[in-house]
């Protein structure tokens, strides 16, 4: 979530050159506000049960190397 994040500040702020950090930081201060006043959200394309299907040999690896045994 946080690189999609950084990804809208980017498109919607940062399209051009900002001359100093204090104007950069007011930008992207206005963006994040905007983002938040739309109450922008993620369109998740996942359930967990997918995802847990198409990454069990990643979850049987984390699971075997914390087992006990």
């Amino acid at each position: 979530m946080v690189e999609l994040e950084l990804s809208a500040i980017a498109r919607q702020c940062l399209h051009q050159r900002i001359p100093t950090q204090d104007e950069l930081s007011a930008h992207v201060e206005a963006c994040v506000a905007e983002r938040n006043a739309r109450r922008a959200t993620v369109n998740w394309q996942f359930s967990l049960d997918k995802a847990r299907e198409k990454l069990t040999r990643h979850y049987q690896k984390v699971c075997t190397a914390n087992s006990p045994d």
